[in-house]
């Protein structure tokens, strides 16, 4: 099997790796390196549970090659939480209740996220846009809209 050596920073760790050109994002991330918090679900870019932000952007890892992450920049749920403190958008999920079994908690977070780095004030309509490409089969998704907007309320100060 073919492999590249990439370059590239994760949650604010640069590193380098040699994969094969044919290993997901996703596998690289959890078997690689260690970080967990990126779920594997439907394997086809349909479920969400394995989205992390590249580059600013909300993506599925089990959709994206290894190799592609070379000179990218990437943050996982891992790279959320400072100090012991949660995230504001973290906070935010366990104060609405917006978790249940919490399969798909990480990569709801992350659609968040990347919908709130670049509209701090979203609309309802912005959030459910923002992660309809994340499947959660317990809530019903009132309370991840609810969390959502609640962090954005944090975020601004309010």
């Amino acid at each position: 099997m073919e492999k590249r050596t990439i370059s590239f920073e994760v949650n604010d760790r640069h590193m380098y790796m040699t994969v094969p050109v044919n290993r997901t994002l996703l596998e690289m991330l959890r078997d690689d390196i260690g970080l967990t918090g990126t779920k594997e679900g439907c394997d086809e870019g349909e479920c969400g549970a394995c989205t992390v932000i590249m580059d600013g952007k909300a993506i599925h890892s089990c959709c994206t090659l290894a190799v592609e992450a070379d000179g990218r920049t990437i943050i996982t749920i891992e790279g959320l939480q400072h100090d012991d403190m949660l995230d504001p958008i973290q906070q935010a999920f366990v104060d609405a209740g917006a978790v249940q079994c919490g399969y798909c908690t990480p990569g709801m977070i992350l659609s968040a996220k990347a919908l709130l780095d670049v509209n701090s004030t979203p609309s309802e309509e912005d959030i459910r846009t923002a992660i309809e490409g994340n499947i959660c089969r317990c809530t019903g998704y009132e309370r991840i809209v609810q969390a959502i907007s609640l962090a954005s309320d944090y975020l601004n100060g309010k």
